[in-house]
């Protein structure tokens, strides 16, 4: 079967590409390793599909080249994904920080995207085993199918049990690209040491700004029974090198001086009182507990309390690992943008082959950049083929 594109992966970029591409008048097949395609679409957001976000920029990217996606996320924005959800009459809100959900359910992207394929003309294959990839005389083949294009894909290895796999990269190794050693992104983070303590407060969270390196991010933070996760975490373990701290501010509202204002307004409270009204119960007790400042406020040196200040506006906990692929949202690293086209999402040296969404070493911050991402990079490759 001749084609004028074969696109391997029927996730977020690739539906979107095939969509773009067929109503451009190009004959398209999609070939997925699942049984049904969008599965990563299906289960984000809670199964509501936090499917972009109004921010989006691309300084909310995290690449070994940080102008590459500015191409591609310029030419198709979150307001023209927004378009085509309106479009198909999908009802929709606004969560926080911009984030943009589905009312109902996160079908409701799956289906428009299929049916933008339907109106393209575009052949869905799903089951698919065998991608083993052929190429001579300027024609790419896989299994019967043949095209003068091929669009990879197949995201980065994040949720393993999806069906995600490092596909991706040995295709591009196997035509000469550079491959960023991909590691996992937007991960919950795990403890050790001195802070496994901290473990026993598992389930409780709270509103902090968490930093790792320059970035900080203020959200909520969530101890588990293995460490740290929640968005605070998430954002900032993108930014994270093993063998560094991450800092957690657990009184950002709070100016300089509020411990010594506390104490000359209630100096027969004690610390655990004063953090009781800022943090849950438990976290405020075992807070208290290390800090070690027993009594009344108003016994304390302002010296000390200024010290439990500054402890608490940056407490260093020093993660030693993190939950892995396993429970990673995305992958951080991928097909080195220095031998693709921030235009057109292709090879330099390999003329079309395309690499789009997650495969590339282009990673967004949590809150639908990601997919804005996959629409983004997916279009442009479309509209290039």
């Amino acid at each position: 079967m001749d084609y004028d594109a074969i696109i391997l992966g029927g996730g977020a970029a690739g539906l979107m590409c095939a969509a773009r591409a067929g109503q451009r008048g190009k004959r398209v097949v999609v070939l997925e390793r699942a049984r049904e395609p969008g599965k990563k679409i299906l289960i984000s957001g809670g199964g509501r599909c936090n499917f972009t976000n109004i921010h989006t920029a691309p300084d909310r990217y995290l690449s070994r080249n940080p102008h590459f996606a500015k191409s591609a996320l310029s030419r198709y924005t979150a307001r023209d994904f927004l378009d085509l959800v309106e479009r198909h009459g999908i009802a929709w809100h606004e969560k926080t920080l911009g984030q943009l959900f589905c009312d109902g359910s996160s079908r409701q992207i799956v289906a428009m995207l299929m049916e933008e394929c339907a109106r393209g003309g575009v052949e869905l294959c799903c089951g698919v085993e065998d991608t083993a990839i052929t190429h001579a005389d300027g024609q790419f083949g896989v299994g019967d199918c043949r095209a003068p294009a091929l669009v990879v894909a197949t995201g980065g290895p994040s949720i393993p049990k999806m069906g995600a796999t490092g596909d991706a990269y040995a295709i591009a190794r196997r035509f000469g690209l550079k491959v960023v050693e991909p590691r996992p992104a937007l991960v919950p983070l795990t403890l050790g040491g001195d802070d496994v303590l901290f473990r026993e407060l598992s389930g409780v969270a709270a509103d902090v700004v968490a930093s790792a390196g320059k970035a900080a991010f203020r959200e909520a933070a969530l101890f588990t029974h293995r460490g740290l996760s929640g968005p605070a975490i998430l954002q900032v373990s993108s930014y994270w090198q093993p063998g560094e701290p991450i800092g957690i501010d657990f009184a950002p509202d709070r100016a300089e001086g509020w411990l010594l204002e506390a104490k000359r307004a209630a100096p027969r409270g004690d610390l655990r009182g004063q953090l009781r009204t800022l943090l849950p119960e438990r976290l405020a007790a075992t807070l208290a507990e290390r800090l070690a400042l027993p009594g009344d406020l108003g016994n304390l040196p302002d010296k000390a309390l200024r010290k439990a200040e500054a402890q608490l506006g940056g407490w260093r906990f020093h993660p030693n690992g993190s939950e892995g692929f396993a429970k990673a949202e995305v992958t951080l690293g991928g097909v080195s943008t220095g031998d693709l086209s921030s235009k057109t999402m292709a090879a330099k040296a390999v003329p079309g082959l395309h690499f789009i969404g997650e495969a590339v070493d282009v990673t967004g911050w949590l809150g639908g950049y990601n997919f804005q991402w996959a629409w983004a990079s997916g279009v442009a490759a479309a509209e290039a083929i």
